[in-house]
């Protein structure tokens, strides 16, 4: 909104005019520095590998590795991150006191066809220098990804934007589950589903299986790409997730679709083969 150069008014008179602090035009925010960048992506392997973590665990953890940090800093380092562990805990993640939560509606239900059930979570994404969150539309029956948004800030929009491409391509599901995340039970998230007649399903607070086969994406794109993959920015970090994508769609088989890959159990094999060709 300031202009430094190339400007018929001085600095100080653009700030009384907007009537913002001279100071504030001159602030150059800080980044991360190093050390805090190498922490978060250590912090995000142990969640990863046990997300049954809180502070605690994850500090016991540092201090055996020769890391001596404060259960505060990993506190805040997991806020920051949107990691909480998975199991019973106070002030587990919660939506806005002003959202709807919904019931759980998966419970003994048997899920075995395209499009019966979606899911969806986020997860933060170690770059170089600095970090991006990840959302993911998932199929659950297929494991198949159907849509997924990069973001550098924990907001609806991204999740929104998620879904409505997964809807515009795929059509709509039965049921829709997702945690009782702020972003997820948002008005501006659970009126697009509504508008779809879609159900909503939600998990009950601190229990680690309600969402699991999220969770196991996350591992499998966190180990078998991203960590063997470091980017630099935003720029390569969403070129290489789409390559990871295609591969875990197209050409991961799943033990538990029969050795098929996603794509061929979400749209039958000969599809998925006309679709490779």
């Amino acid at each position: 909104m300031i202009t430094r150069t190339n400007s018929e008014l001085s600095v100080a008179r653009q700030c009384a005019l907007l009537d913002v602090a001279r100071s504030s035009a001159y602030y150059w925010p800080m980044g991360d520095s190093a050390e805090e960048l190498a922490l978060v992506r250590r912090i995000d392997r142990i969640f990863t590998d046990h997300p049954v973590y809180g502070s605690r665990r994850v500090q016991a953890m540092l201090a055996r590795e020769g890391t001596a940090v404060g259960r505060r800093r990993i506190r805040r380092l997991m806020r920051k991150m949107g990691l909480w562990a998975v199991g019973p805990r106070r002030n587990s993640s919660r939506p806005h006191p002003a959202h709807p939560v919904y019931p759980y509606l998966l419970r003994g239900l048997k899920i075995d066809r395209p499009n019966h059930v979606w899911a969806t979570d986020i997860t933060y994404i170690p770059m170089a220098k600095g970090f991006l969150y990840l959302v993911a539309i998932l199929d659950w029956a297929t494991r198949r990804v159907l849509a997924w948004r990069l973001s550098n800030t924990l907001t609806t929009d991204f999740c929104v934007a998620a879904l409505e491409e997964a809807i515009a391509r795929y059509g709509v599901p039965e049921i829709f589950n997702t945690d009782q995340g702020s972003q997820f039970t948002a008005e501006a998230f659970t009126g697009v589903l509504k508008g779809h007649g879609i159900r909503i399903s939600m998990d009950g607070r601190g229990r680690c299986h309600d969402n699991i086969f999220v969770e196991r994406l996350w591992w499998t794109v966190k180990h078998e790409w991203v960590y063997l993959r470091p980017c630099a920015d935003g720029r390569e970090q969403k070129a290489s997730l789409s390559a990871c994508f295609d591969w875990y769609n197209r050409r991961r088989p799943h033990q538990a679709l029969g050795w098929q890959t996603p794509d061929e159990a979400y749209f039958g094999q000969q599809e998925a083969a006309l679709r490779a060709a």
